[in-house]
């Protein structure tokens, strides 16, 4: 029985969208009948292939189906773990899971593996049929699990690892947002200031014919500045933004960029840590769920963003290959933190490999919370000092002309 979408008319003539499970698209057309429903179009849930007809009897057809954000993956994997641990059959499991979600994506998505597993294909096969929803990772991970009859502790620590890693994405976001807006706002003020009020204010010295202060010539001649050139500017700005990103599409370009930030003081450490603790949460639950060490590195590869990170990774798992230390194959690209190797050495020679990746991630991740905590803690009262600063710039060059009214009259 497989999972099928439709779209339908009910009797007042309105179009009518849903989910329904069939053997076949005409049995699907038929029970849709039977609810009073004309049938316009059908075709069976699949993210890579629908092998269903529509309505009209027509030829098979691509759909892509949307992915699954970070909080639905997390929800679903938990839930699953869940049902899967009391004993509940994984058919009956993956039913569970899709009548208890409110959105028609999961829905869509949950009765579409489900329906794979039904017709007898393993949980691992089912999801690979979603690659926009159920990342390598995690395929790879559901995989070993499967093959070492494990599938519920896998699961398990999958929700684990996908929770563990949207609290941190949480609290970095957080932690960043703030700022941001704050500069933003203080940025939008001091424009504001230049463009529109500092005019006003020292246009009334204009007629007096007298050579102003210094700092008030400045501050009108910047904000002269800023209301002739400032769309220009504007345009430049948005022009520039867009040939970088285009640019950053070029693997040369990206890799100098990511060597650049890398080579930066307090930003690459961030880069380097943030990076290393995703890299090494990923290895540690796919070591641990029984994936081969060749196959870990190559699939946790994926979530490291820095090029020359990543490229570090590949040229590792090589030399692991050749018969290499996965802690001396990492080191030689000096990229990866030091206690991180320490770690990753020590795990290998006591035959804790898996302990001591997960130990290495609490570390990093750790470290990189800490980092960006006292990172903003600097950083929003020195921003505040700035525009302190700015503001007393701005009202002392209006005020010095005022302070020696007296004597530009004469």
């Amino acid at each position: 029985m497989a999972a099928y979408e439709y779209s339908a008319l009910d009797p007042r003539g309105r179009q009518q969208k849903g989910l329904i499970e069939g053997d076949t698209p005409r049995q699907v057309r038929q029970l849709l009948r039977d609810r009073g429903l004309t049938p316009l179009d059908i075709h069976e849930v699949s993210e890579r292939k629908v092998r269903g007809k529509n309505a009209s009897g027509s030829a098979p057809r691509t759909k892509r189906s949307g992915g699954l954000s970070g909080a639905e993956l997390s929800l679903f994997t938990r839930q699953l773990s869940t049902l899967a641990r009391s004993g509940l059959p994984l058919d009956e499991a993956l039913t569970a899971v899709s009548q208890q979600s409110e959105n028609k994506r999961v829905q869509r998505i949950t009765l579409g593996v489900r329906a794979r597993v039904i017709e007898g294909n393993s949980l691992a096969f089912a999801l690979a049929e979603f690659p926009n929803a159920f990342p390598t990772l995690f395929r790879a991970t559901v995989e070993a699990g499967e093959q070492a009859g494990k599938l519920d502790s896998v699961l398990a620590r999958l929700a684990d690892y996908i929770e563990g890693r949207q609290a941190l994405r949480g609290k970095v976001l957080l932690a960043i947002l703030y700022p941001v807006i704050l500069s933003l706002v203080a940025i939008g003020v001091v424009i504001a200031l230049l463009t529109y009020v500092v005019p006003k204010v020292v246009g009334v010295f204009d007629s007096i014919g007298q050579q102003l202060p210094p700092l008030t010539r400045g501050l009108i001649a910047l904000s002269g500045f800023l209301r002739d050139k400032g769309p220009y500017l504007a345009i430049i700005l948005v022009v520039g933004i867009v040939i970088f990103l285009r640019a950053l599409k070029n693997t040369n370009f990206r890799r100098k960029k990511d060597q650049f930030v890398l080579r930066l003081p307090l930003i690459g450490r961030l880069v380097r840590g943030g990076n290393t603790g995703r890299f090494m949460r990923t290895l540690g639950i796919l070591f641990g769920s029984g994936v081969p060490i060749l196959d870990a590195l190559r699939i946790g590869a994926q979530v490291v963003d820095n090029l020359p990170m990543r490229e570090a990774v590949d040229v590792a798992g090589k030399r692991v290959r050749e018969g290499a230390s996965v802690s001396r194959a990492l080191s030689e690209s000096k990229l990866f933190p030091p206690i991180t190797m320490h770690l990753i050495a020590s795990g290998e020679s006591s035959g804790k490999l898996d302990e001591m990746l997960d130990r290495a991630a609490d570390n990093q991740e750790r470290e990189l919370e800490v980092t960006i905590a006292a990172l903003m803690g600097v950083f929003e009262p020195v921003l505040i000092l700035t525009m302190g600063a700015i503001v007393l710039v701005i009202v002392l060059a209006i005020l010095l002309p005022i302070f020696d009214l007296n004597q530009l009259v004469k």
